[in-house]
């Protein structure tokens, strides 16, 4: 059961090699991603080497769907957050999975995460 989702921009900085990523990475328990999540990493790929390295750091996450449900809650929030807080439709849709199962969400993007989430949304280092 994932106990946390990990939001694109932390996996990211395991990709770069930030000194405390992997570290901290290290010493979660069962992490989840969104297939949204996991379809920004692979986009950002610059090479088909890049792409399996990245493959294979997604592997050691759990998937979780989103469901109907997520999506409606996600175009709501979009609604209401956009234009006052500059929060994004990926934003919205890692988020919904997030506020269903009421688990936390580790990202440095506070600003546009913690309209949606409150304490959910949290820094990792």
């Amino acid at each position: 059961m994932v106990t946390a989702f990990v939001d694109t921009n932390i996996l990211v900085d395991v990709l770069r090699g930030h000194p405390t990523a992997r570290p901290w990475l290290q010493k979660q328990s069962v992490l989840g991603i969104t297939p949204i999540a996991w379809m920004e990493l692979v986009e950002g790929a610059e090479n088909r080497a890049d792409q399996r390295s990245i493959v294979r750091l997604l592997t050691q996450f759990e998937i979780v769907y989103l469901t109907e449900a997520d999506m409606k809650w996600a175009m709501e929030q979009l609604i209401a957050y956009e234009l006052s807080h500059g929060v994004g439709m990926m934003d919205c849709l890692i988020a919904s999975v997030c506020h269903r199962l009421q688990t936390p969400l580790f990202t440095h993007n506070l600003k546009h995460l913690t309209p949606l989430l409150g304490d959910l949304a949290q820094k990792p280092y």
